[in-house]
């Protein structure tokens, strides 16, 4: 399967969680912590309960099932309010900690983990809502909102003196370990606190933090329009065409595009629609025989976020780089690519470049190799192709070919994959290796009625572990991908005199399937994203940390996609499938000989998914490598330019285009960072080989190992320590290449 063509399908509009420092958490009953109750905090405390009044953000939760936010009360209206009061009581939480005569580890680093509850529990549900629901009022207020958040954040680690208290910790951690007095976990966390500190420009002369402070705001204003702006091409273009227009394509998906065309008020007796969803874009270009309607739907998938003059996502994205390019610059580095890796597993852009290249010229290779596949295919039928085959070709054409060279045809496996069944598969996957049980609450309702709620137990006595929120079809307003964020990250740096529920987390998993009119079928891309996303959420579900700093997938960039496609090598068990994928009409279990058919076409095409993916990482350290952006800077042309130099194969583009490439300039999460899913499937692939070498990929010993390692330990341990710690041994990459049939 193709790990990655479906992992880089995160998005990264988690705007508000951009950062572990100061990242939505859970809600405590007190507004600020005890440390906090000061006469300025107390003050806070009581301006709040006055604007708390009718604003469901601010109110108490605990009637609700588990503390969930109360979703059915919430509208736009009620969000910058209450942010701009979470915000004010956050900065009097922090000054309590920096004029404190305490100062041991509780009263300052214990309670900077406590810190801003209000503003974690208010900005939980923001987080969600611009990428979950989006509407126009929304996205006003997100607009609004993105300039004054970001001052917030920097004005955080500026509180005078905090920095201070932070660094009295830092310097004595190795000393309080050597004494007994600090666990490891409470060392760690003086070391990420006090990085995140530095890496935010608190050593900066005055004039510098001012300079840094506005590029941040700068950036959360065009990093925010960037994505509003790709939001706006999904949702506005549409290709409405006819039964006889949709000639090729399988019965699943001409209901899909039929549902489409409802949903989007053409309820035409022959109407259906196109969008911009990968789950409809991406099947119609693999099986339309209509050539020029796929020219049509492919160009406009690639143009996102330049389909209209007024929406230049290519100039806010040149605003970008230059913006990070400063930003490295005041931190001492000469390239936003060195600041970025400094805080990685990988270190260096070198490393990352090795890693890369070394990936990219296997791949071209196999992709010249599938693409004289299809010519010859071609050859043998006696058609010729004008200008030979193109972008909007390469998908159907190797489709032709899957089905010509292996007898395999996707849309045979479909009718086995529905949603239910896909959904139940990953739930027995969960509960065989780590005992985790979903018991659905149809009681509870969500911000959607397409969310389900699920209470998430262990164990005999049924321990609540989590509960899990899975959204799980595309709709306008939106964003496009598949992601998983949290309402609420497990800690157990509880308040005195907190409801434990606050310690549980509350985990979402969002996907873009095309919702089909009856049961939706899934592609094996669509399952393996499923499975992909389900494995973030059992980051968050097992996260077992005692401070939410450290906790769920608040790990090194390099190393947080680890979990995610190591889970989703259970999809491709043939024992899962022989107990789940069975056929949503009859019930019947898919025949061996289609997995076998499966597994013997599983390979082909893995050079196209390579190409696609590795170009994108290449080039996204290759722009933020450049030490300058010239006014004549044009990032199309260096696209074209940079991709001619590398050898880009004729007939394949970026997964990701500038215009649109929103890990890129949505935020900076992943810039300079995307090459993180080719660098954990390393590591993934390894992971999954000591679950085969015991000869059962469900073997208990191995699965609690992983439980221990990989899932439950978030940043308390150091990634490559944490590796070392489940393996006995460094990174094998023989794994990775052979999977990749690139050995």
């Amino acid at each position: 399967m193709r790990a990655w063509s479906v992992a880089i399908q995160l998005v990264t509009t988690r705007a508000f969680q951009t950062t572990k420092a100061f990242r939505p958490r859970a809600l405590t009953p007190a507004l600020t912590s005890a440390l906090s109750v000061s006469t300025t905090a107390t003050d806070n405390m009581c301006k709040t309960t006055a604007i708390s009044e009718g604003n469901p953000l601010l109110q108490s939760w605990a009637s609700q099932p588990f503390h969930l936010p109360p979703f059915e009360e919430i509208n736009p209206s009620h969000f910058q309010p209450a942010l701009e009061a979470a915000m004010e009581a956050h900065i009097a939480d922090l000054e309590a900690i920096a004029s404190s005569t305490d100062n041991d580890f509780d009263s300052i680093l214990g309670a900077y983990d406590r810190a801003g509850s209000l503003y974690s529990k208010v900005g939980g549900v923001y987080g969600n809502y611009i990428s979950s629901l989006n509407m126009p009022d929304m996205q006003e207020v997100q607009s609004a909102m993105a300039p004054i958040l970001s001052r917030h954040r920097t004005k955080c680690y500026n509180i005078p003196g905090l920095f201070e208290k932070v660094t009295s910790m830092y310097e004595i951690r190795e000393e309080m370990a050597n004494k007994g007095e600090w666990t490891a976990e409470q060392v760690r966390l003086a070391e990420r606190v006090y990085t995140a500190f530095v890496r935010m420009g608190v050593k900066l002369n005055e004039e510098e933090k001012k300079e840094y402070g506005d590029i941040q705001v700068e950036l959360a204003t065009l990093q925010t329009k960037f994505m509003q702006n790709i939001l706006k091409d999904e949702e506005t273009w549409k290709m409405v065409i006819s039964a006889e227009d949709m000639a090729g394509c399988p019965e699943d998906l001409v209901a899909a595009a039929r549902q489409a065309a409802i949903d989007r008020g053409h309820e035409g007796e022959d109407e259906y629609v196109i969008t911009l969803g990968r789950s409809l874009v991406e099947p119609f270009l693999t099986y339309s025989t209509r050539r020029d309607l796929r020219k049509k739907a492919f160009d406009a998938w690639t143009s996102r976020g330049e389909l209209s003059e007024e929406r230049d996502n290519l100039s806010i994205a040149t605003k970008i780089l230059r913006l990070r390019k400063r930003q490295a610059n005041l931190m001492g580095h000469t390239t936003f690519s060195n600041f970025q890796t400094e805080d990685t597993m990988a270190q260096t852009p070198e490393n990352v470049m090795n890693l890369c290249m070394d990936v990219w010229e296997r791949a071209k290779e196999a992709a010249n190799k599938e693409r004289a596949m299809m010519e010859s295919f071609l050859s043998d039928k006696g058609d010729e192709l004008e200008g030979g085959i193109q972008p909007w070709d390469w998908r159907f054409y190797a489709e032709q070919v899957r089905q010509a060279n292996f007898n395999f045809d996707e849309s045979e496996l479909k009718p086995y994959l529905s949603l239910d069944a896909v959904t139940n598969a990953a739930f027995d996957v969960s509960n065989k290796l780590y005992g985790l049980k979903y018991v659905k609450r149809d009681d509870i309702k969500a911000y959607h009625k397409d969310v389900n709620v699920y209470e998430v137990r262990r164990g005999d006595e049924d321990e609540l572990v989590a509960i899990f929120l899975h959204d799980n079809f595309s709709r306008a307003h939106k964003s496009s991908g598949a992601w998983m964020s949290e309402y609420r990250t497990q800690t157990k740096n509880l308040p005195a005199g907190a409801d434990p529920i606050e310690g549980i987390p509350i985990v979402s998993n969002n996907n873009n399937f095309a919702k089909g009119s009856g049961a939706t079928l899934l592609s094996s891309d669509d399952s393996t994203t499923l499975f992909h996303e389900f494995g973030h959420g059992h980051h968050g579900m097992l996260s077992d940390a005692t401070y939410e700093y450290l906790a769920s997938t608040s790990v090194l960039k390099d190393f947080v996609e680890l979990p995610s496609q190591l889970m989703e090598h259970w999809f491709e068990e043939p024992v899962v499938l022989k107990e789940h994928a069975k056929h949503y009409k009859t019930g019947e279990v898919v025949p061996d000989e289609l997995l076998a058919r499966l597994k013997a076409a599983s390979l082909f095409n893995e050079g196209f998914a390579t190409v696609e993916y590795t170009a994108c990482a290449l080039l996204d350290m290759a722009v933020h490598s450049l030490s300058e952006y010239g006014e004549d800077f044009d990032l199309s042309a260096f696209e074209k330019k940079y991709l001619a130099e590398i050898g880009m194969p004729q007939g394949i583009v970026m997964r990701h285009r500038p215009a649109h490439f929103a890990h890129l300039f949505a935020s900076s999460s992943y810039a300079s960072g995307y090459y993180v899913y080719q660098w954990a499937q390393v590591l993934d692939n390894d992971v999954f080989a000591a679950f085969q070498e015991t000869g059962d990929v469900f073997d208990a010993a191995t699965a609690e190992r992983c439980r221990r390692f990989i899932y439950s330990a978030g940043n308390t341990v150091a990634p490559q320590d944490l590796f070392k710690a489940f393996r006995g041994r460094d990174p094998d990459t023989s794994f990775f290449l052979k999977n990749k049939g690139m050995a």
